[in-house]
């Protein structure tokens, strides 16, 4: 069988993502999907920037537990967007678009 690459290997995980998700390793692909699984289960959605949690929509309510994954991301894109979420506070949202930068500031 040959060994996983690009998204499916599995890569170290930092300390906070490491505890938040309990597992020390893991693909960018099961990050992602255990993340959304939390957001969901939590109803951390809104459908407006820095809105009440809902359902559903294309924000992400930070709540304690989020926030200190999300506190870890400071990265520029090859477009050069910067995302810096060091001083999110709790009930701020991210938009979705920002979860890639938020998983790859999470790993090793």
């Amino acid at each position: 069988m040959a060994e996983p690459k690009g998204l499916k290997k599995p890569v170290k995980l930092k300390s906070e993502l490491a505890a938040f998700l309990g597992a020390k390793e893991l693909p960018r692909t099961d990050i992602t999907q255990k993340l959304w699984e939390y957001i969901k289960a939590n109803k951390l959605q809104t459908k407006t920037e820095n809105g009440k949690p809902s359902n559903g929509g294309k924000y992400i309510v930070a709540d304690a537990k989020l926030l200190t994954i999300f506190k870890n991301t400071n990265s520029k894109s090859k477009s050069g967007k910067v995302t810096d979420l060091r001083n999110l506070k709790e009930g701020q949202t991210i938009d979705m678009m920002q979860m890639a930068a938020v998983v790859g500031a999470n790993v090793e």
